[in-house]
């Protein structure tokens, strides 16, 4: 008989991805049977799941309204991980294990700062992705901890930003409370993972305490000139009434809504970078970071050597104007082939040089132009686009009248916002010419031959078709750099130019038209709306309160809302003032976060100057590549400006950067299904878009030879990919169920085990349980076999005995390679060092406590739980965490073993490994052992043994009392004995 219920049961524990639960029901039930039964739906209550089930017997109602416990089936792990690590979370928080010494620390000690880019906290949490990079760094923080270092290892909160104000927007919810229900979270789940940091020292950049100092560093800026105001074009959202930060524009529409976005010059504060961009490109020289990083830096800087020009507007007569548009090229020498000029929609000339039959036209493209980003704009593969102004320019090299377009491939804010356009030698003003049909002019060759290439020569060579005797400019025939130096002398002599270093980089702008930021120190005086700094003593200038944190709508901060916030007084001269209402950018400050962790709780100076000293720099930084530029770059800007003024020591503060790679979602494997509805592979055809792609589970996927085909048909091959965990695609893992069902240390190690840490790596659940049952015969090598009950024994199986030579040498071996790949930071080859240790270990009879202590301080910078645990096992009443790390003796790791014939009776029957100074008892022990030479001693008498060390070991057997089973050994002892 079947029977439908519905139960209500506590949850124990759920798994998204091995889809099983464990349940707790309430209170006591009787069954007339023992229902076997299968779940066939379930939802989700508060705190219970109700299910339907399907089964044989019957249940009484009182499991409805509550039954009896129902025992929880006993989960089976490799080790009680679910006991160990809650356990020395609390030992390690208890006794604040990693906290490192503030005022009390002896500076004579060699010092580690490992740090990681700090996190923003969102709503999201943690997912299998983010410790990477953190487990890393602190596998690096406990070896040196262990080598005798002071070690630095803090954590904190990149805690402003936009996600939480649009989440307040959306809510009514104050951002503050969000951002601190997010760090508790964040907090709890990087506690959960071992991770080492001193949490004496976490600090958040949304208390005023730290933006304190932020507001202080602003001041400094402002004061040397480095912070000033100036109009700008920023993304403007007419519908939402609030400036746009570019990643919210996408295609000309707000992310939010899809309305439309223009530019529109508004006045922002703006930080002067550009008067640092040679030291920061000279300096990265002498940084220990990846080169692509480097480079990335040095493009994104973007020095270039040229000349900038003066091209006279002519008027419609074709007579010089007063009107001048200065142009820069790094291409002087290509002057006479310049057969056009463009400049940028937002140029300040442009309305001077716009005819009357071309203003509208003019005024439609530079609309068009205010609703993309300077990226869209600049984009190579972009159909260049331009409309001509109707006025003309003279070229001062030939004479010649050439047309003024504006084009927004031109950048307003880049070299002067202007260029000569030369076709015939760039291959994105050949394509405009082309477009357009503007003369081309050929001025330069590989050989010195004027010659039509049919597409843009861009190369260096022989100047050509360049003579004006009227000027006294003639660089025929000469190089292009001969010629370009020559055209820069002319320039300068002529007054018609100048030699011209510029740079790709543009100063930061710094304000942001929202709330959830740092407030900017300064006040704007109402008489005569001078800009005046807050002193000093005034800092922190908190943030108020608002209840109302949505956009004006009038391009005014939120900021401006908090009335009597916004009108002051200058603290000097009691004037009224009115308070900037702009805030900091999120870079703001994580900028200098690494100097407040070296002296947090300083309330007199950002960071107190014996502490930097001794700290500074940051010797590794870990974190994403793509904070390869931004992030990088400004800090490195603010540490060197505070270098200048004297608050920190050294030139850079970070000395090595370690870019760890992203984990890839499992793999997932597709087939497509053809108009019948059957399934075929999915490289069968190119027209995809007429077959429905299906995904295939990974049970019913095998590999075959190079690819990927379908278990029950191989003929089906299938697609294979992986993609960027997100939760669109639903393929984010959670750290808190791996730590659920494996444990913290089985993540850590899987994490560090899938490949080298710079590259990309695809989770597979399949490998994190390799890494589990490889803890879990550690735990059993060193433990023991569990107990009928399921428990293990409070001590350890090893013994305290003398180890072998040979067990030496395995350990030592173990050693020198674990130490080897920590310090390359090579993790991965590091733990398959000591998985070749344990498989060594498995084939000892004995395991010496010498040993077995040594390979467990091996392993606790990588498994530190299950390494507290088994070091407390062995009898250590101290955390392991200061135990000095093993160090490899050289004796043990020469190769100083020899193969030795091994004979009985004279007849050779085997060889074993021994060390050159192997004993004659030592060889007849191992060859005793030798599965191959075992069944020939053992049980007999031995005569007597021949040992020439190195050479060969003979045993004669005393015939007498040769014990023969059967008629084989017989035989095979009468023909030994007849030789």
């Amino acid at each position: 008989m079947l029977h439908t219920h519905h139960l209500q049961a506590h949850l124990l524990f759920l798994s998204p991805h091995s889809h099983t639960a464990s349940f707790r029901f309430p209170s006591r039930t009787t069954t007339s049977h023992s229902p076997r039964f299968h779940v066939t739906s379930i939802r989700r209550g508060s705190s219970s799941l109700s299910f339907r089930y399907r089964g044989r017997g019957s249940i009484s109602n009182s499991v409805a309204n509550g039954g009896m416990e129902h025992q929880k089936q006993p989960v089976n792990r490799a080790y009680p991980f679910h006991e160990i690590e809650p356990k020395w979370h609390r030992f390690w928080e208890h006794n604040r294990t990693f906290r490192t010494p503030d005022d009390d620390i002896d500076t004579t000690k060699p010092k580690y700062y490992v740090l990681d880019m700090f996190p923003y906290p969102s709503g999201a949490g943690l997912h299998v992705g983010h410790p990477l990079g953190y487990t890393a760094t602190d596998i690096l923080a406990r070896y040196k901890r262990m080598q005798g270092y002071n070690v630095l290892h803090p954590m904190g909160w990149d805690a402003f930003g936009l996600p939480a104000e649009q989440y307040a927007i959306e809510t009514g919810t104050h951002p503050k409370l969000t951002t601190v229900r997010n760090i508790n979270r964040f907090r709890t789940q990087l506690k959960s993972l071992g991770f080492s940091y001193d949490w004496d020292r976490e600090i958040s950049t949304i208390e005023p305490d730290y933006y304190k100092w932020t507001q202080w560093i602003f001041l400094q800026l402002l004061k040397r000139g480095l912070a000033y105001q100036a109009e700008v074009p920023v993304n403007w959202c007419p519908a939402l009434g609030t400036v746009l930060a570019n990643e919210e524009v996408i295609d000309g529409v707000s992310e939010r809504g899809g309305h439309p976005v223009i530019r529109k010059p508004m006045r922002q504060w703006m930080l002067k970078i550009t008067a640092y961009a040679d030291r920061l490109l000279e300096d990265l020289d002498d940084l220990d970071w990846p080169e692509s990083v480097k480079e990335m830096q040095r493009n994104w800087i973007g020095r270039s050597e040229g000349a900038e020009m003066e091209f006279c507007t002519l008027d419609s007569d074709g007579n010089e104007r007063d009107e001048k548009i200065i142009v820069y090229t790094t291409r002087p020498e290509t002057i006479f082939g310049a057969t056009y000029l463009v400049v940028a929609p937002e140029h300040s000339l442009l309305p001077s040089l716009v005819s009357i039959d071309q203003s509208k036209h003019v005024e439609e493209y530079v609309d068009l132009a205010t609703r993309k980003s300077d990226l869209e704009r600049t984009e190579l593969q972009k159909e260049k686009t331009g409309v001509f102004t109707g006025c003309y320019a003279k070229n001062p090299a030939n004479g010649e009248a050439i047309p003024i377009w504006v084009a927004d491939y031109v950048l307003g804010g880049y070299g002067t916002g202007a260029i000569m356009a030369v076709p015939a030698h760039d291959s994105r003003d050949y394509d405009f010419a082309l477009k357009y049909d503007v003369p081309i002019s050929w001025v330069v060759t590989p050989d010195g031959k004027s010659v039509d290439f049919g597409k843009a020569f861009i190369g260096e060579g022989i100047i050509v078709n360049s003579s004006n005797t009227l000027v006294g400019l003639d660089i025929n025939g000469l190089s292009s750099k001969e010629a370009a130096l020559a055209v820069i002398e002319w320039a300068e002599k002529s007054v018609k130019g100048k030699r011209k270093v510029n740079y790709k980089l543009r100063d930061w702008l710094f304000a942001r038209q929202r709330y959830w930021g740092e407030p900017i120190p300064v006040i704007f005086m109402d008489d005569s709306g001078q800009t005046v700094p807050l002193c000093e003593t005034e800092l922190p200038l908190i943030l108020p309160e608002l209840d109302d944190f949505s956009p004006t709508g009038t391009g005014e901060p939120p900021l401006s809302k908090a009335v009597s916030w916004v009108k002051t007084a200058d603290s000097l001269s009691g004037r009224p003032a009115t308070r900037e209402t702009n805030t900091m950018p999120q870079w703001a400050g994580s900028c200098w976060y690494y100097l407040r962790f070296m002296d947090p709780h300083n309330s007199k100076e950002l960071v107190g100057k014996t502490k930097e000293r001794y700290w500074g720099p940051v010797d590794v930084y870990v974190g994403g590549a793509e904070h390869a530029v931004l992030h990088l770059l400004y800090a490195r800007f603010w540490h060197k400006v505070l270098f200048d003024i004297g608050v920190v020591s050294t030139k850079e503060p970070f000395q090595c950067v370690i870019n760890q790679g992203i984990i890839l979602g499992e793999v997932q494997y597709m087939a497509c299904r053809d108009q019948d509805g059957n399934l075929i592979s999915a490289d069968s055809t190119d027209l995809l878009n007429e077959h429905k792609l299906e995904i295939i589970p990974a049970e019913k996927a095998m590999k075959s030879g190079d690819s990927f085909v379908l278990k029950e048909n191989p003929n089906i091959r299938l697609h294979a990919r992986t993609h960027k965990m997100s939760k669109s695609r639903g393929n984010v893992v959670n750290p808190d169920d791996v730590v659920s069902e494996y444990g913290a240390d089985s993540l850590r190690l899987y994490e560090m085990f899938m490949g080298p840490l710079r590259d990309s790596k695809t989770w597979s659940t399949s490998g994190i349980e390799g890494v589990h049952r490889f803890l879990g015969r550690t735990w059993r090598l060193i433990v023991g076999s569990p107990l009928p009950d399921g428990t293990f024994k409070d001590r350890t199986v090893s013994v305290d005995e003398e180890p072998t030579i040979e067990q030496l040498r395995c350990l030592h071996k173990c050693i020198a390679k674990v130490t080897e790949e920590i310090e390359g930071t090579r993790f991965n080859t590091g733990i398959s060092a000591m998985m070749e240790f344990l498989n060594a270990a498995y084939k000892w009879d004995k395991h010496p406590r010498s040993v077995i202590e040594a390979f467990v301080l091996l392993l606790s910078p990588y498994a530190p739980h299950m390494a507290e645990e088994l070091w407390s096992r062995l009898g250590h009443t101290k955390s392991l965490a200061y135990v000095p790390f093993p160090k490899a003796n050289p004796t043990y790791l020469k190769d100083s073993t020899v193969v030795l014939p091994v004979q009985i009776n004279g007849k050779t029957r085997g060889t074993i490994e021994v060390e050159e100074t192997c004993t004659e008892e030592e060889a007849f022990v191992l060859a005793s052992r030798d599965e191959k030479l075992s069944k020939y001693l053992h049980g007999q008498s031995v005569k007597k043994r021949i040992y020439v060390p190195g050479k060969i070991l003979n045993v004669v057997l005393d015939r007498k009392n040769i014990q023969v089973h059967n008629l084989r050994e017989v035989g095979a002892a009468w023909v030994s004995s007849l030789l």
